[in-house]
């Protein structure tokens, strides 16, 4: 009977919905939704999600951020076209099932007893044989009992034949498999509606129908206005909650792509304490929270404690634990001028605040904004730098090189050596235009392996940048006191000067004097080139101002030499600049020492490399982009915990679903559905049988079992036709 008959009650379908019907229901429509689902997903795991639109700005620039923004890759699950696909495939899912799934639980009851026995002879797996003095019927009932044995479902039928009454014996095994197909396409219904019901659609189906917009604004959540807020009551969410030590919270951060929803939670959290532990080279091993959760109706009061990986459940919605932050720690910072004309100063102030500056050196005021307190920063010191980039053949271990490429996947290219390198400070020096520089540095001094531990003072100008950091010996006292002080008298011209002086009368007999008087200007000029003075050279001046600031450090000795000094001498004469320069800095360094009443520097091999490092570190530092640089001189810290809160309703749909996929995979491809029939025909010397197996697969299983079933059900007669297939 065709779609288009008529049936009592029922109006007939036009071709356009049946033709809509077919597409929809049909398996080419499944998979090509699935394959975009599956693009998506990709999409949305590679592309960070729910990101601020700078960062795609910044990271992709302004034509692909705006057509990110437009197709909503910045939120692929929650995008209309997303939740779309996942609905129709919901329903094509729905109508596969509905149109094969009657056939094949009626399938399951039918043992297809009536087939007719010349069919049989159709069969890839049939056989024929004779049962000497056996009746049909008895035939019949030990076959039957045979196969109930070895696990088959057996109906008996008898036919009336014109020799007599014979018996069809119909068995079938491996039903489940007709099952596996529907629990595997159901499967895939309640993981999809699993996934609408855990996703966005509740929020935005609220945004779209009740009111709610996102805030994009800043303040206090209190001040937040009930447009913006989500019922506790609301079925579905999935947000953020940040809760300092000796606080707690009741409202969770939902991040929208242009601002954010508050969801108020039936509960608030209170954060009693957040542990960290950590292995003996400083990598954590156990992030933890202990929390109060107090109920807002009842006042009752749970004690938890939240692990990653353990989350703790309440009233129906899960607490993971997330993440950590830091929960407004407070911190001293010791303000250390570059230039001279500044006085040392304290800031002290809350990370996350902000605080004035009038006296920076620049000219004008200028806002310190706290951003960040890191008390262990564990770092990898296994290669020091020392493996190159493998361009010199010489320094290429091609052994080693194959060996770390083989063998156990632990192995890697380079050696892990992980040392925790103590507290570090982040702050922001912002001018009065809004544009901000970003400093990371770190409180104690880092050994980097060339055996002067350094002070690293990291800057970069915006956060795609990264960071460059400017590495500032530590002195005899284990401060960077003495470089400070070095930088400093390398400003004055007087300083300078007093330096060349006394390293002259060092260097040379004081009965030449006119030797005395060419190696003081050689000298006063280098260091004069050195400290950013170019001393009129026109070139050097022109050159510092199409850099934006002035030539100084090794630059300034390197250009100078360029500009004045023939090719073939350059060498020769740069070694001798450099080391009267050095003999110099050294003398500068003395006077410094004997100004703070410190004892004087000892000759050796400390000192040397202590003086190697102010060099470049001086040099360096003229570039520095501020004329000051704050130390972390003391701390409190005080920890925050990123809680993700979660009520997913749909979870346990998608685990019934994934229940569901397994089973339905195993059962499709390790369950053969057999069908068995045997037919017994009265004959004169005994039954005639003929046995025909089918199967849905064609395998070795099957063909072995075919024979082990002849054997047992027909014995070792032959059959009429001298063989069997």
């Amino acid at each position: 009977m065709s779609d288009t008959s008529k049936r009592p009650g029922r109006a007939p379908r036009s071709p356009a919905t049946r033709s809509l019907t077919e597409l929809l229901a049909s398996m080419r429509f499944a998979i090509a939704l699935l394959t975009v689902i599956c693009i998506a997903s990709v999409i949305g795991t590679v592309l960070k999600q729910h990101e601020p639109v700078n960062n795609y700005v910044n990271q992709f620039g302004p034509f692909w951020a705006d057509l990110f923004l437009a197709l909503k890759l910045n939120a692929v699950y929650s995008a209309w076209w997303f939740l779309l696909i996942l609905g129709f495939l919901v329903v094509s899912t729905s109508l596969c099932i509905a149109r094969h799934a009657p056939k094949y639980l009626a399938d399951l009851r039918n043992y297809k007893e009536n087939i007719r026995a010349q069919s049989l002879q159709a069969f890839r797996h049939k056989a024929s044989a004779t049962l000497d003095g056996e009746a049909a019927e008895a035939a019949a009932q030990r076959i039957g009992k045979l196969l109930v044995s070895g696990g088959w479902k057996v109906r008996l039928q008898q036919r009336q034949t014109p020799a007599g009454d014979g018996w069809m014996v119909a068995a079938k095994a491996g039903a489940a498999n007709k099952l596996g197909y529907i629990a595997a396409h159901s499967a895939i219904v309640l993981v999809c509606l699993g996934g609408l019901l855990d996703g966005d659609l509740m929020v935005r189906a609220q945004m779209w129908f009740l009111g709610k917009t996102p805030y994009a604004g800043g303040g206090l959540i209190a001040d937040v206005k009930p447009e913006h807020r989500l019922s506790a009551r609301n079925p579905t969410f999935r947000g953020n909650l940040l809760v300092t030590e000796g606080k707690h919270s009741s409202t969770a951060i939902l991040n929208q792509s242009d601002g954010l929803l508050l969801q108020e939670l039936p509960f608030s959290v209170e954060l009693k304490k957040f542990v960290v532990e950590h292995y003996s080279s400083g990598m954590p091993k156990l992030f933890a929270s202990d929390i109060v959760i107090h109920d807002l109706a009842t006042g009752k009061a749970t004690p938890a404690r939240v692990e990653v990986n353990h989350p703790v459940s309440y009233g129906g919605v899960e607490i993971y634990q997330s993440s950590f932050d830091d929960g407004g720690s407070e911190v001293q910072l010791r303000a250390r001028p570059l230039v001279p004309g500044m006085e040392p100063f304290d800031v002290q102030g809350v990370i996350g605040g902000s605080t004035q500056l009038k006296n920076t050196g620049l000219g004008e005021a200028m806002t310190l904004e706290f951003t960040g307190l890191r008390v262990l920063n564990v770092e990898n010191f296994g290669d020091n730098g020392s493996s190159g980039s493998g361009a010199d053949v010489r320094k290429v271990d091609l052994r080693a090189s194959i060996e770390s490429r083989l063998g156990a996947g632990n192995k890697t290219v380079s050696k892990r050596e992980l040392r925790n390198v103590g507290p570090s400070v982040s702050y922001k020096l912002r001018d009065a235009a809004g544009q901000a520089r970003e400093f990371h540095n770190f409180m104690l001094p880092v050994d980097t392996g060339d055996g002067q531990p350094v002070f690293l003072l990291g800057v970069r100008e915006t956060q795609a940048d990264p960071l460059r950091y400017l590495r500032v010996p530590v002195d005899a006292e284990g401060s960077m006191e003495g470089f400070v002080r070095l930088r400093l008298a390398l400003a004055d011209p007087a300083l300078r000067e007093q330096a060349v002086r006394r390293y002259v009368a060092q260097a040379v007999d004081a009965s030449r004097t006119d030797l005395a008087e060419q190696l003081a200007q050689s000298t006063g000029r280098a260091l004069a080139l050195f400290a950013g003075d170019t001393l009129g050279d026109a070139a050097l001046e022109k050159l510092a101002a199409v850099n934006g600031r002035p030539l100084a450090g090794l630059p300034a000795i390197s250009e100078f030499m360029q500009a004045n000094v023939p090719e073939a001498e350059r060498e020769r004469a740069a070694e001798v600049l450099m080391r009267i320069m050095n003999g110099a800095l050294f003398e500068l360094a003395q006077m410094t020492r004997e100004r703070a009443q410190l004892p004087p520097l000892e000759q050796g091999e400390k000192t040397q490399t202590f003086m190697t490092q102010a060099v470049l570190s001086l040099s360096d530092s003229q570039a520095y982009p501020v004329p000051l640089v704050f130390e972390l001189r003391d701390f409190k810290q005080i920890q925050a915990s990123v809680f993700e809160v979660a009520r997913a309703p749909g979870k346990n749909v998608v685990y019934l679903g994934c229940l569901l996929l397994i089973l339905g995979i195993f059962a499709m491809l390790y369950v053969r559905d057999r069908r068995l029939w045997v037919w017994l025909a009265p004959g004169s010397g005994g039954a005639q049988a003929t046995m025909a197996l089918s199967a849905n697969r064609k395998t070795l299983d099957t063909d072995r079992e075919f024979a082990q079933l002849r054997t047992q059900l027909l014995g070792a007669a032959h059959p009429p036709d001298g063989g069997t297939t």
